[in-house]
């Protein structure tokens, strides 16, 4: 088999761009799959009967993507490697009844999606961006990229208390972003994304719109070292999952596995949805798969039995100003490389042959890999890595990249790490 290219910084400068273009799941599965259609994938219907031929294909569902290539001479019983992530983030989400305003203010209605930071949509300029369903049935994207709207915080001088009691936010009353001056009419904010798109007045009967900031990922540190930007939770790991799909197609010469990206939405809610880790998409692309190139459902037991998915999300680096929140013999550390996630109530999937797997991919890459556990007396969060598991019968492995900031607006990451991981991922993809 012929190595893939090493991915490096170029890799990183690319995935800013990635973040960039993808305000919304939508937009970001969008972009993945206009990257995989020029490595040669093509997108099937879930409709449509599916052919067993080789080569790479990909199904959208809403903001998921399952992106897969079958190598020449795969078996209806060849295992899959799967490299899973999510493409969602916490943000605020507009109402289904979104003009609203006060005192010759007005503002958009919005709900709070998941759980962010809520003071780092504080005095931001923010963009408006999503998915708008049109009375012919179709579907548009739309991203109001410009300041357009802005949640402004209370002045220090009508809130002394802020300094020495801390901010207290309520989410219903204090979240509510202006966008103008005016009294509120209804329908104004539809009207003016349909007049922004050149759509004719009442076309848009349905959308799933969100605000973004609309600050630009950038390099940040004494010597670039560090990337800020939005929505790296976890857009990083459905960027690096991409790149490490095309990178082992474009090589393929024998793949003993067929290498598969699953990019899941609503994983910040609990992922339980059409679309979401705990929903169905994956095991059927899967089945389907196995079905059409003559499988049986004994060959799709084995299949599943022999198939190994590492969930790559994001994890946290050791915070400088509170490290006693961490647990203080497991440190992970901007651009010490792709972490390695453990938690013995299973809220990871990780045991210790999933840590040989993905070792082996690290020692193969020749990347470095960190530890990650929770503090003993703080709460471990989850990911779709025990979802996968549970729900498909499949050896999961949890990993990621550490990063800071994690869930506000604009997070923080190593600037290595990004290709460090995609090295990592073809490693584990190749098999």
């Amino acid at each position: 088999m012929r190595a893939p290219s090493r991915f490096d910084r170029g890799h990183t400068d690319d995935l800013m761009s990635f973040l960039a273009a993808s305000p919304t799941p939508y937009h970001a599965v969008a972009n993945a799959a206009e990257r995989l259609e020029k490595a040669g994938f093509r997108q099937v219907a879930e409709t449509d009967a599916w052919e067993g031929t080789s080569g790479g294909k990909y199904v959208l569902r809403g903001g998921a993507i399952v992106a897969w290539y079958v190598p020449e001479g795969a078996e209806p019983h060849t295992p899959f490697r799967i490299v899973g992530a999510h493409t969602d983030s916490p943000n605020l989400r507009v109402k289904p009844l979104p003009d609203s305003g006060a005192h010759g203010w007005r503002q958009v209605a919005v709900e709070i999606y998941g759980g962010p930071l809520l003071n780092s949509w504080l005095d931001r300029d923010l963009g408006l961006a999503g998915r708008l369903s049109l009375r012919d049935g179709s579907t548009r994207l739309v991203n109001i990229d410009r300041a357009l709207l802005r949640v402004p915080q209370l002045a220090v001088h009508l809130d002394r208390s802020v300094t020495t009691d801390g901010l207290k936010l309520d989410k219903q009353r204090h979240l509510q972003p202006i966008w103008g001056l005016g009294e509120p009419g209804e329908g104004d904010l539809i009207a003016f994304l349909e007049e922004e798109l050149g759509l004719a007045a009442g076309e848009v009967t349905g959308w799933d719109l969100m605000t973004h900031s609309i600050e630009r990922p950038s390099y940040l540190g004494r010597d670039n070292e560090l990337v800020a930007g939005p929505r790296m939770d976890n857009l990083l790991s459905l960027h690096a999952g991409t790149a490490a799909l095309v990178a082992v197609a474009a090589s393929d010469s024998g793949l003993p596995h067929i290498p598969v990206l699953a990019g899941f939405d609503h994983e910040e809610n609990g992922s339980q949805s059409d679309t979401g880790a705990d929903g169905p998409l994956l095991g059927s692309v899967l089945e389907r798969s196995v079905f059409a190139r003559g499988g049986s459902y004994e060959d799709r037991a084995r299949a599943f039995a022999a198939t190994v998915c590492l969930s790559s999300d994001t994890g946290h680096a050791v915070h400088p100003n509170y490290a006693e929140r961490h647990d203080p013999t497991h440190h992970p550390r901007a651009n010490g490389g792709p972490i390695l996630k453990v938690n013995v109530n299973n809220r990871y999937a990780t045991d210790g042959s999933g840590r040989a797997v993905f070792a082996a991919a690290c020692e193969k890459a020749d990347v470095p890999f960190q530890s990650f556990v929770s503090n003993n007396s703080m709460p471990c969060g989850t990911t779709i890595g025990p979802i996968t598991a549970a729900r498909h019968g499949i050896k999961t492995v949890d990993i990621g990249v550490a990063i800071l900031s994690m869930h506000s607006a604009r997070e923080l990451c190593g600037a290595d790490d990004p290709f460090l991981l995609a090295n990592a991922l073809v490693a584990f993809l190749e098999g």
